[in-house]
């Protein structure tokens, strides 16, 4: 019995590591980088702000980059 822990516990070890590596290396391709964060903070504008705060970063970078581009919604009037 203690000759099969010791064979299957190294094997199922190394299949979590392998395992975990893939599921880092998908992370770090969908992770939000520091000097977006930075560069949205600077320069954010308040629909950008509002969206930040009422749906997560994810949306709130996804209208900067957008309104970056060239693309972006038009402003509200201000009355």
């Amino acid at each position: 019995m203690t000759a099969w822990f010791v064979i299957v516990v190294p094997i199922v070890i190394m299949f979590f590591a392998l395992f975990m590596e893939r599921v880092e290396a998908k992370l770090r391709h969908v992770a939000v980088q520091e000097n977006e964060v930075e560069e949205f903070l600077e320069s954010a504008r308040p629909d950008e702000v509002k969206a930040l705060y009422g749906h997560g970063i994810g949306r709130a970078l996804e209208l900067f980059r957008l309104r970056r581009r060239g693309r972006g919604a038009p402003r509200k009037r201000v009355r």
